[in-house]
């Protein structure tokens, strides 16, 4: 006669698991020699395998473990760049920044902005150019002043630009030969 226990009913309660660790590349290192050495004495000795290809297993596996190694150390050294940037950026919290670029974002405002035209040029030409490389604007800009101003008009029509981004290039010149071309330098804070 076979008796069969009552089953009770247990509620059980979820428990927070710790995260797996990961096992450590030396471990994996470890557990790779041990299994080689597995294999080397488990092998058929009248048909022993190539020793060639333990060679390069074993070879293949260290190079693995450098390039680990080393992913690891540059995800430290870039979370430390990471915050190394942040601190010499806070440095500028509250200060005017003035960068210099060819391409101008334009929002239907007076655009101001600086140029650093050398001493040598005797004469400054501002061209602006939309998207589509159509000049939109010239203007001989006076090479003793030290900032300037594009309200967004369109010499070929009187009309207002359209918002977007425009590309502004300054030719130089000295004695009307050309001299080089500089971007216009932008503030903001």
């Amino acid at each position: 006669m076979t008796t069969i226990a009552p089953t009770t009913s247990t509620t059980t309660s979820p428990v927070a698991t710790a995260p797996t660790e990961q096992p450590q590349i030396g471990e994996e290192y470890n557990s790779f020699l041990k299994l080689l050495t597995a294999q080397l004495r488990n092998q058929d000795p009248l048909a022993p395998l190539d020793s060639t290809q333990f060679v390069e297993q074993l070879a293949t596996f260290s190079s693995l473990e450098q390039d680990v190694k080393s992913n690891s150390s540059l995800d430290v050294i870039a979370a430390k760049m990471s915050d190394l940037y942040a601190i010499a950026a806070s440095q500028w919290i509250g200060q005017t920044v003035s960068v210099e670029t060819s391409w101008v974002p334009f929002s239907s405002q007076a655009l101001d902005f600086a140029v650093d035209i050398p001493e040598e040029a005797d004469r400054a030409i501002l061209s602006v150019k939309n998207t589509a490389g159509d000049v939109v604007w010239t203007e001989t800009l006076d090479s003793k002043a030290e900032s300037f101003s594009w309200d967004g008009r369109n010499q070929a029509t009187g009309a207002t630009s359209a918002a977007g981004q425009y590309q502004f290039g300054i030719e130089l010149y000295r004695s009307d030969e050309y001299y080089g071309t500089v971007a216009p330098q932008l503030a903001g804070s």
